[in-house]
């Protein structure tokens, strides 16, 4: 096909590959702000915590700059998820027509805490040398509460698409009323709003140690290093411990309630006990798989430990073929479930080493082998994450509100939908190159600042140092960082 053939044949595509492809681009690029607007307050208060109980200059610098990256990330962070809302509207305007009046009452909620959130980041970062130290520190707090919840409401309305309830519906198929509870608090929410909250504190953890990770590796050994790699990896490494007991009953929980689904993760082709779990391999078209390694009788055991190798796992076979995942997704699910299981257990592991040698020698492990797997934690947390969700939106397939529309049903009909992609995309690359030189560029003015100036000029808390060398007085915050 010549491209003056190509470019005449391209409005009239199929619009619902390109809505999808479209949704999954940038709510892929969108969850990687995630965890870091919802941990790394977290994370900053435990450094200014720090600093103001023990008077650790270092823990107050560093809580400063995290306070700095914090409200860029935010910021990219608004601005990608404000186009995911709008998304919901331009790619699925027959699944908001229909159920908008259900689904779009949990993203009231995180609006709320959404600005919570921006009112305070704004107050937190201004307030340095403005504010009292502990007046200070309890203006961080709201940040990490309403994250938290902002990030509830939003799972609440993805775990609503995998168990809708909370509406009534008339003979013609339209919603004429609401329970907004029975909505946000449908069956999954719980232990999904839980997965993915605990998820965002391990990835925001893994992902910020890296950093330090690779400042150690390359001589920065300095206290603020140490800190700025072990209050973070310290998070990580607690949260995981919950997550893998989370991560396994959200599992059994779709065992129970989304039997297609969990055929397709396990990669179960018929209706069996004793059912393996076989790690990697492929579906083929005629539901026979190829390659893996089976271990046998695990996926029955793990599905229901009570009854162990005797439980029944429905397979894809028992279900019809319009009503489950293609061989394809299927492909897809399963590889990104064992990425998902494969990774988390790798940081569970290496979360153990730490915890075993802090424990033992109150200090973290010094082989330059540590800090590469360290280095590498960040990557793989972020990868562990985004397998996660394959799981969860790939496996649902072919529904967008589970049992009740379809996909191909919620899709625009516009076959230009394709342009809107390509500008997304456009958007999205010149946005991730902006925020990496705008981080890049803060860290070296950080350390650039800090071999100029004295450690009194650093002191968030302390009194101002002009390019002089005169102690600026104004205004008087003076104030021993450890006075309560």
């Amino acid at each position: 096909m010549s491209s003056t053939e190509l470019m005449l044949a391209l409005p009239t595509v199929d619009p619902v590959p390109w809505a999808r492809s479209q949704m999954a681009f940038t709510l892929a690029c969108h969850i990687i702000l995630v965890p870091l607007g919802v941990s790394w307050a977290f994370m900053t208060l435990i450094a200014n915590y720090r600093g103001i109980r023990r008077g650790d200059a270092d823990a107050l610098r560093l809580a400063q700059r995290w306070s700095t990256y914090m409200a860029v990330t935010f910021a990219v962070g608004a601005v990608t998820g404000t186009v995911l809302s709008f998304e919901f509207g331009l790619l699925w305007p027959r699944f908001m027509g229909q159920w908008g009046d259900a689904f779009g009452i949990p993203f009231a909620f995180e609006g709320l805490f959404f600005f919570t959130e921006a009112v305070f980041v704004s107050i937190y970062i201004f307030g340095w040398k403005r504010l009292k130290p502990w007046t200070h520190f309890a203006t961080g707090i709201p940040i990490v509460i309403a994250g938290i919840f902002g990030s509830a409401s939003v799972i609440a309305a993805n775990a609503w698409m995998n168990a809708p309830s909370g509406f009534t519906l008339d003979s013609n198929g339209e919603i004429v009323e609401v329970d907004p509870l029975g909505v946000i608090f449908n069956d999954s929410m719980p232990l999904q709003a839980t997965h993915m909250i605990i998820a965002a504190y391990v990835v925001g953890g893994f992902l910020v140690a890296s950093v330090y990770a690779v400042g150690m590796l390359r001589g920065r050994r300095d206290r603020l290093h140490r800190l700025g790699f072990l209050i973070p990896f310290t998070v990580a490494c607690v949260a995981i411990v919950p997550q893998m007991v989370v991560g396994d009953s959200l599992a059994r929980w779709v065992y129970e309630n989304q039997p297609a689904k969990f055929a397709a993760l396990e990669m179960v082709p018929s209706t069996s006990s004793d059912v393996p779990e076989t790690l990697l391999g492929h579906l083929n078209d005629d539901l026979t798989i190829s390659g893996g390694l089976p271990i046998p009788g695990l996926a029955s055991w793990l599905s229901d430990p009570s009854t162990g190798t005797a439980t029944v796992v429905q397979g894809l076979e028992s279900f019809p073929e319009n009503a489950r995942p293609t061989v394809s997704q299927v492909n897809v699910v399963h590889l990104a479930w064992d990425a998902m299981v494969g990774i988390g257990s790798l940081l569970f592991a290496i979360a153990l080493w730490f915890g075993i040698y802090w424990v033992f020698r109150r200090d973290i492990p010094r082989t330059k082998w540590f800090l590469r797997i360290a280095a590498c934690c960040g990557v793989l947390a972020v990868i562990c994450m985004e397998a996660g969700w394959v799981v969860t939106e790939v496996g649902r397939q072919p529904w967008i509100v589970y049992n009740y529309m379809k996909v191909e049903d919620a899709a625009t009909g516009n076959t230009g939908v394709w342009l809107t992609f390509i500008a997304v995309a456009v958007l999205y690359i010149a946005l991730a190159v902006t925020t990496v030189l705008v981080l890049r560029m803060l860290s070296r003015r950080f350390r650039a600042s800090e071999e100029a100036s004295s450690v009194l000029a650093s002191t968030p808390y302390g009194p101002r140092t002009d390019t002089a060398g005169e102690v600026d007085e104004t205004p008087d915050l003076s104030t021993d960082v450890r006075q309560p």
